[in-house]
């Protein structure tokens, strides 16, 4: 079992390191989505538009742990998106 996990993890190192990576990225980002403080519009959007390509590129290289941890990266983006751009729709009917 073990010689088996140590194998999987050489052959696939780049998968883990990089859904490792957004893993941590996906839960620092928790506090702007349940918070106050958002990043601006243009921010949400450009990230979210690269996330896509990324995450094409992911799966097309076979890197399925990275390419769901970026998927749920997007989710996050998508959801700041929609919170600045319904929060900016808001204050502009004021």
């Amino acid at each position: 079992m073990f010689s088996y996990m140590m194998e999987y993890m050489i052959e696939h190192w780049q998968d883990i390191a990089l859904a490792t990576s957004t893993l941590v990225f996906n839960i620092a980002l928790l506090p702007s989505v349940l918070g106050k403080h958002k990043p601006a519009l243009g921010t949400c959007a450009l990230t979210a538009t690269f996330l896509i390509v990324n995450i094409a590129a992911y799966f097309t290289l076979s890197l399925w742990y990275a390419a769901t941890m970026a998927s749920i990266n997007l989710c996050l983006w998508v959801t700041l998106l929609i919170q600045v751009y319904m929060r900016q729709r808001a204050q502009s009917k004021r």
